[in-house]
């Protein structure tokens, strides 16, 4: 847990403590690195505004070395490039201060199966189109383009071509991506997909990803 904020920091290493996980804590991005070269935890929460290095320069740096651990960014900044930035930089997740303790480890939880159910099944890559993806680096292709995505966003892409046109529901989506329904107040869902969008249209190709209004999403060509 990496904040610069004691009590922030203490708060929540006790709820993921009580959860039954082993927690340490950073206050700055220099620090949690330091403490990485030591222990390789499952998983990383770490705030985005410290001193000395902050959480996007954290991401980038650990993202760097090659080091995948999952990253769940927490931000009092709540714009789209805010949360942008944050996935730009390597994060995997993200989640806006204030927050509720539960959110967080359903979150923490999420991250975790997700890094647990993430290799490759036998079939190894997905395809539909001309869009190709691999599982076991999270990239892929647009023709000749070459993609890469965050574990969030891969794991909803890859549900999606796991069921190329059939309509996923919100709900599907939400307990499939990220272990739990946020309810229809949330915006993660819509959030996420236009990020994908955003990769996979960089160029101008037709849209894969269909929004089925008040129902959910869906994979095609048309």
């Amino acid at each position: 847990m990496v904040d610069d904020e004691p009590e922030v920091r203490a708060a929540v290493e006790d709820g993921l403590a009580v959860e039954g996980y082993a927690v340490r804590g950073a206050a700055d991005g220099l620090a949690a690195l330091s403490e990485l070269a030591a222990w390789q935890p499952d998983a990383v929460v770490v705030d985005v505004m410290m001193p000395v290095l902050d959480g996007l320069g954290f991401c980038r740096q650990l993202r760097a070395v090659g080091d995948r651990t999952p990253v769940l960014v927490l931000t009092a900044l709540d714009s789209v490039s805010e949360r942008v930035d944050g996935l730009d930089a390597g994060a995997d997740d993200y989640l806006v201060k204030p927050f509720a303790l539960d959110e967080l480890t359903a979150r923490v939880r999420a991250l975790l199966r997700r890094a647990d159910t993430g290799a490759p099944e036998p079939g190894g890559r997905l395809s539909y189109a001309d869009l190709v993806v691999d599982p076991a680096t999270r990239t892929g292709r647009r023709g000749d383009r070459a993609i890469e995505f965050s574990r969030t966003e891969f794991t909803l892409l890859e549900e999606l071509l796991r069921n190329p046109g059939q309509v996923l529901t919100r709900e599907t989506l939400f307990e499939r991506v990220w272990g739990r329904d946020f309810g229809p107040g949330s915006n993660s869902l819509a959030v996420y997909v236009g990020y994908l969008r955003r990769k996979l249209e960089a160029e101008g190709e037709p849209r894969l990803v269909h929004t089925v209004h008040g129902v959910g999403y869906r994979l095609g060509t048309a």
